[in-house]
């Protein structure tokens, strides 16, 4: 355990209590009741989404469009609460209380007099918007309409109704009963009333809310993006995928980019056509690779999901940098950490320019409660202020990498993202 950076952990509590206050927002805005609530999708996003709301006492009416993928999610959210009674975390009497909230249904209508509704359904701007339009048709007026979104445009999807002032994004992070971080997106017409409203309800269920503008992403996905995009290109440049995870899990968090896709499944969103590789990851895909559920991703996993790296990957990536022309070389682990960490703080820079996040300690927030951040350092920005403003824009364009403006600025006067 690294020794916690001083004033670390007075930062992450200032923080947690300035959160949910939204500056420009009168302390008095009437807040909507919210005693129902409707979710789409049953599927592991949308069941841990509705098990905030059961436990917290609010009646969910959950709605699938197939018996079997409905009966399905219930069953999972049953055997979650079960999981809880026998870890002795709640009594058997309130996990039944819980699941007796809930109104399964296949029925779109039976969302009609709810004063929340939360989509859970794929991701995709044609299917949200769809399902937004049918909302608007049928849900009472007065209600909040909200989209689990990951990085979708919220005014796109607020676009499909005729209300875009009770539209808004609350995005929750996997799985969703036990992660804490909520991002709640604001669009440009979200009203002050709705947008209060989810804020308080946030703590009632007791999520970290945190406010962000609209922009792909939002402020957790688009910062990662960043350390992604750098994690990729290192792999390309000879880095071994094993020393970039051991590089993050030595900092403190719980796992590596690479074992983090093992675990999602490299086969998201892949294509399904092994002919058509254009990246290390779809080459993976091609191979039989998926990740854990298949027993190999970038890694091989043993029966017990202990980890190894494999031989097979390291010839599938150097033949792909090969093929791409890209020179391999010796990577040191000084330039992973600063090729995957500085990119990131950068981009929270931007955020906090374009006004996407209220406050610096709002990003960290959303790092240390939706991304596993280690808590040591006081979230992504604190850590920044600690590592030096000047030593971090110095980095990066040693690297060739992009300094956001305020950074710059920062760096030059000598300043802090905490000021």
């Amino acid at each position: 355990m690294t020794d916690a950076l001083p004033g670390a952990k007075d930062h992450i509590a200032a923080a947690l209590a300035l959160c949910a206050k939204i500056d420009d927002l009168p302390a008095d805005t009437p807040l909507i009741a919210i005693n129902k609530v409707g979710v789409i999708g049953a599927g592991t996003m949308g069941g841990g989404i509705a098990m905030n709301f059961l436990s917290a006492g609010i009646p969910v009416t959950i709605v699938e469009r197939e018996q079997a993928a409905l009966d399905r999610g219930v069953a999972v959210m049953g055997k979650n609460y079960e999981a809880s009674v026998k870890r002795g975390r709640i009594e058997a009497a309130v996990a039944e209380a819980a699941m007796a909230r809930l109104t399964p249904s296949l029925e779109f209508e039976s969302l009609s007099d709810c004063d929340l509704v939360i989509e859970a359904v794929y991701e995709s701007m044609e299917v949200k918007k769809d399902v937004f339009g049918r909302l608007d048709a049928i849900v009472k007026p007065g209600a909040i309409l909200a989209s689990n979104t990951s990085y979708l445009d919220v005014n796109e999807i607020a676009s499909a109704t005729k209300r875009p002032e009770a539209v808004l994004g609350m995005h929750f992070f996997s799985p969703a009963n036990i992660m804490k971080l909520l991002e709640v997106v604001r669009g440009a017409k979200t009203g002050a009333s709705e947008l209060a409203t989810v804020m308080q309800l946030a703590g009632k269920i007791g999520k970290v809310p945190v406010v962000s503008g609209v922009c792909h992403g939002f402020i957790g996905n688009r910062m990662l993006s960043k350390r992604q995009e750098q994690a990729n290109a290192l792999l390309m440049e000879g880095a071994a995928y094993y020393d970039i995870d051991q590089v993050l899990l030595d900092f403190g968090f719980p796992m590596g980019p690479f074992q983090m896709g093992d675990l999602a499944g490299l086969d998201i969103g892949w294509h399904r056509d092994p002919t058509k590789v254009t990246t290390i990851r779809e080459a993976l895909c091609a191979a039989g690779r998926w990740g854990q559920k298949t027993g190999k991703g970038f890694y091989d996993y043993a029966e017990d999901r202990s980890r190894s790296p494999s031989d097979e990957v390291k010839a599938i990536i150097a033949e792909f940098a090969s093929k791409s022309g890209v020179a391999q070389r010796e990577v040191s682990k000084q330039e992973i950490f600063e090729r995957l960490l500085y990119p990131m703080v950068s981009e929270g820079a931007l955020i906090l320019e374009e006004g996407i996040a209220q406050r610096a300690g709002d990003i960290d927030l959303v790092w240390l409660n939706g991304y596993g951040w280690p808590a040591w350092t006081g979230g992504i920005m604190y850590w920044a202020d600690h590592e030096g403003l000047g030593k971090i824009a110095e980095g990066l364009k040693r690297h060739g990498l992009p300094v956001a403006p305020l950074l710059e600025k920062l760096a030059a006067s000598g300043g802090k993202f905490s000021d």
